[in-house]
C-alpha cells in the first residue's frame, strides 16, 4: 500500500458513519467535558523520562492560530500502530479546503523565537546538575526529527484560547514513518546539497529490558553480529531523558517538525552478578530474519535470574552523513514489543545539530552563535526535509 501522509490521508471508513466525528475547533468551543481521556497507560518503564525542568511544546507555524478556529479543523486518520497500541484514531491538525493555497512563507524566525528561550534554559539547568555531580557519563544530543504529530483524546477548550486549550493539552505522538522514497532521496540528493559526507552504514540491534528492582527504568542494550553470527553485547545505556520536545504543526508542507534536546546516561557500574545477567540474555538471542525485530529467544529463555526482562528489540540499517556541525542519519527500523506482541517497520530520518549539542555545554554557552545555528538549521531543513508528497507512489 502506498504511503500517504495522515495529513492528505483519507479514512478508510469514510463510506459508513464514523464513531469519532471530525471536528472543527470552532466547534470544539461548545459542549465539550473540560476532561482529556488518554486511552491506555503504559507501564511505569515505557513512558518517556522527562526532568522536573524538561520542557514539552506544541505550536503551529503555516496559519493564523491566535483564535481563528475557522481555518483548520482536526481530523480523524487511520494508522494502524497507533490503533493497535489505543484502540483510537489519532488525529491531526489539517487546514480547510479554502486556505491550501495560503501559503505564508518561511516561519523560521518565528520558530527559533519560540524555541530559543527553552533551549538555553533546559541547557542551564543540565549544566547545574553535572557540575553538582548529580549526572556523569552525560551525552547530550539536539536533533530534529520529521514526520506526523498525532493527538490522542478529547479535546476540552477555553474560547477564550482554543489552540492551547485544545491541543496543547492533548497527548500527543510523532510519528515518524516515511515513506522509502523520501528516504531514498535524502540519501541521493540531499546529502550533497547540504554538504555533508558519507560517514559510515551501521547495521545493529538493541535489546530493551526491564529490571524488577527498578520498575521506573529501562535498560537499553546495544549490539551487533560479530564474524560467528552471533549477537554480542557492546554498550549499555538508561532512558534516554528529555530535557525538551517541541513538536511544530507546519500546515504549509507534508511533514511536521519535532525539535529535541536529550541526553544519555551510558551505566558503568554493573555488579558482575549484573552483568553476568545481561550477558546471559544477549547470548540467548537467536538471530531470525522472518521475526519482527530480527530477535527471538529460545522458550523459558526471555529472562534472567527473574530480574531482566526483554519487553523489545530493534534492528536497524542505518546510513550516516556529516560534517563539523551536522550529522544525517537515514534508517531502516524493525521495531516489536514483547508486551503488546507488536511489531512495526519504518524509514526514518534524523538530523542530528552536533555544533548546537556541543556549543550548549561550554562553560558560557555563546548565546548569539547558538541562535545563527539554529536559525541555519531550519532554514536548511525548511528547503530539505519537510516535503514529501513527490515521493509518494
Amino acid at each position: 500500500m502506498a504511503y500517504i501522509p495522515p495529513h492528505k490521508r483519507q479514512s478508510k471508513d469514510s463510506e459508513r458513519p464514523s464513531p469519532m466525528p471530525t471536528p472543527s475547533l470552532a466547534s470544539l468551543s461548545h459542549g465539550f467535558n473540560r476532561k482529556v481521556r488518554l486511552g491506555a497507560s503504559k507501564s511505569k518503564a515505557d513512558r518517556a523520562v522527562y526532568l522536573n525542568y524538561a520542557i514539552s511544546r506544541w505550536f503551529a507555524v503555516g496559519w493564523n492560530g491566535h483564535g481563528d478556529t475557522s481555518a483548520v479543523h482536526l481530523k480523524p486518520v487511520s494508522v494502524e500502530s497507533f490503533e493497535r497500541r489505543t484502540g483510537q484514531k489519532p488525529l491531526v491538525l489539517d487546514k480547510n479546503t479554502l486556505d491550501k493555497n495560503e501559503v505564508q512563507g518561511s516561519p523560521c524566525s518565528s520558530i527559533l523565537e519560540n524555541v530559543m528561550p527553552h533551549l538555553l534554559s533546559c541547557a542551564e539547568k543540565l549544566k547545574a546538575e553535572i557540575e553538582r555531580g548529580d549526572l556523569k557519563d552525560v551525552k547530550l544530543t539536539m536533533a530534529a526529527r520529521f514526520g506526523t504529530i498525532l493527538f490522542q483524546g478529547t479535546p476540552s477548550v477555553n474560547p477564550d484560547n482554543v489552540i492551547r486549550d485544545c491541543l496543547g493539552n492533548l497527548r500527543r505522538t510523532f510519528y515518524t514513518n516515511l515513506p522509502a522514497q523520501y528516504a531514498a532521496n535524502i540519501i541521493a540528493e540531499v546529502s550533497s546539497k547540504i554538504g555533508v559526507d558519507f560517514a559510515d552504514v551501521k547495521h545493529s540491534y538493541q535489546v530493551k529490558l526491564s529490571d524488577s528492582t527498578q520498575p521506573d527504568v529501562s535498560i537499553f542494550c546495544k549490539c551487533r553480529v560479530n564474524d560467528d553470527e552471533k549477537l554480542h553485547l557492546y554498550k549499555i545505556e538508561l532512558n534516554p531523558v528529555r530535557d525538551m520536545v517541541i513538536d511544530i504543526s507546519c500546515m504549509d508542507t507534508d511533514l511536521d517538525l519535532r525539535l529535541g534536546l536529550t541526553h544519555k546516561r551510558v551505566v558503568t557500574s554493573l555488579s558482575e552478578d549484573e552483568m553476568q545477567g545481561i550477558q546471559t540474555l544477549i547470548s540467548s538471542a537467536v538471530l531470525d530474519p522472518d521475526v519482527k525485530g530480527g530477535l527471538r529467544w529460545p522458550f523459558g529463555k526471555a529472562s534472567s535470574v527473574n530480574r531482566y526482562n526483554v519487553i523489545g528489540v530493534w534492528h536497524t540499517n542505518a546510513t550516516a552523513y556529516e560534517n563539523g556541525s551536522i550529522r544525517l542519519k537515514v534508517q531502516h527500523a524493525d521495531r516489536f514489543d514483547f508486551r503488546t506482541t507488536y511489531g512495526e517497520a519504518s524509514n526514518e530520518v534524523v538530523l542530528k545539530l552536533k555544533g548546537i549539542s556541543s556549543g550548549l555545554l561550554k562553560q558560557d554557552v555563546e548565546t548569539n552563535a547558538i541562535s545563527i545555528m539554529l536559525q541555519d538549521s531550519l532554514s536548511l531543513i525548511w528547503r530539505h526535509f519537510l516535503q514529501c508528497e513527490p515521493y509518494l507512489t
